[in-house]
């Protein structure tokens, strides 16, 4: 994972090598099952957050419910770091909930157990798309699916109507509002001290092609062409490169993204949106209480980024898998859980109405109805971001190197003005070819 020493990150994947032979992985793991044990589950969310607070409680009505006995930790920076710590001590917990994007790294490590999807209950309740978030390259299941998501364009509409301008409809429009923002003085204050975009394009984690892949598919361009389960790069493509271009074009030329982007991760970029230093802002669903709070519901609008140059519309779908750790004693319970979290009560419980504890942005169990749980409206637009144009990133065996390798080269695009964007995405072609025959996925 990005962010991960690598000789540390070595060091804990020979460590847990040697862990799963220790604990048998490969025998019968019925032998030495204990249905009382209690289960550790780990959640990627700050710890003290509302967020941890609801894990908890559907934690705490499962053990009532099925009397098996739980313990939540919640922990966000270098959480994937923590994990490799904690399977190097032999104390992997039993049930991660965290990103669908790390289902790829997971399997790789040998972290997670295969999921037989027709032995969980309810499974058959669940969107297909979101099945699709917990399927491995190699087609067997290696998780069950808790959460979905898609993203929006969050935008100060007080500063906005000031200025008189409508709501962006076209790319063109989204830039000229961008620089509006920048050189209006929307606030009102007298000073330049605002601006358009705020990008968290930090290469930690891969934030910023996290944040740049709905606008790449949108601009025509892609990371990957996909034949029959192999994959060639795309990246370098002529549209690829225009996306990029296009991207780069707010750093240098039109200077309309907030100072420090290169640098930001998401929890130093909330805070440029919400204080008011920058006025538009590609984000999810979860921000929207934050904002409500910090900034005031009256002061932005949410609405779905504008189609690219050709009419494309498309928005990164992403979501939390449950994960079944490996080696665990108790497996009955693990899968108790999962069931119980994407039951109707359980995905209920995640989403926590209208507050900003939820673990579960939008349902998968498809019987459960939005607007039977949350009476915020906003929620509907990220639904049918989702359900219309969203994509999860390409089903490559690991997706972590990919998305890393493409952090890197377009950080270091955008943060030098010189760059020859053509030569850097050729070179990471090159790159994303090799990683690509290296995981036997090349076409």
């Amino acid at each position: 994972m990005s962010g991960r020493h690598p000789t540390l990150g070595l060091v804990a994947l020979l460590a847990f090598a040697s862990l799963l032979a220790a604990c048998g992985a490969d025998a019968d793991p019925a032998a030495d099952q204990d249905a009382g044990a209690q289960l550790e589950i780990w959640v990627r969310k700050p710890p003290g957050s509302n967020t941890e607070k609801t894990t908890k409680e559907l934690a705490a009505t499962f053990t009532a419910k099925s009397g098996v006995p739980t313990h939540v930790t919640a922990l966000f920076d270098d959480f994937e770091t923590k994990l490799q710590q904690a399977a190097a001590q032999k104390q992997l917990p039993d049930v991660v909930i965290n990103d669908t994007a790390q289902l790829g790294s997971l399997v790789k490590q040998g972290l997670v157990r295969e999921v037989d999807r027709n032995t969980i209950a309810g499974h058959d309740k669940l969107t297909p798309a979101s099945w699709d978030a917990a399927k491995g390259a190699d087609g067997k299941f290696y998780g069950v699916p808790n959460s979905a998501q898609s993203f929006a364009l969050f935008i100060r509409k007080d500063w906005r109507d000031k200025l008189g301008l409508a709501a962006p409809k076209t790319w063109a429009e989204l830039d000229a509002l961008a620089a509006a923002f920048t050189t209006k003085d929307p606030d009102g204050n007298g000073k330049a001290d605002t601006y358009g975009y705020v990008v968290p394009g930090s290469t930690k984690r891969g934030y910023i092609s996290w944040y740049f892949t709905s606008f790449l598919w949108a601009g025509g361009g892609d990371y990957f062409t996909e034949k029959d389960g192999k994959f060639t790069p795309a990246i370098a493509s002529d549209k690829s490169v225009a996306a990029v271009e296009w991207f780069k074009a707010q750093f240098c030329a039109a200077k309309t993204v907030a100072p420090g982007a290169v640098t930001m991760e998401t929890t130093q970029a909330h805070p440029v949106f919400e204080t008011g230093k920058a006025g538009i802002y590609f984000t999810g669903p979860y921000n929207m209480a934050r904002f409500d709070k910090n900034l005031g519901a009256d002061k932005y609008e949410v609405v779905p980024a504008p189609p690219g140059p050709d009419g494309t519309s498309a928005s990164l779908a992403e979501g939390e898998n449950i994960y079944l750790m490996a080696g665990s004693k108790n497996q009955a319970g693990q899968e108790k859980f999962a069931e119980f979290a994407i039951s109707v009560e359980g995905q209920t419980l995640g989403m926590a109405g209208d507050t900003d504890g939820n673990i579960v942005r939008l349902p998968v169990n498809s019987e459960v109805t939005l607007a039977s749980v949350r009476k915020d409206t906003r929620w509907a637009v990220f639904d049918k971001v989702y359900k219309d144009v969203g994509r999860y990133t390409p089903t490559v065996p690991d997706w972590t190197p990919f998305r890393q390798a493409s952090s890197d080269t377009i950080n270091a695009i955008v943060a030098d003005c010189g760059s020859d964007t053509k030569r850097e995405l050729t070179e990471l072609a090159s790159t994303f070819q090799q990683e690509l025959t290296k995981q036997d996925a090349a076409g």
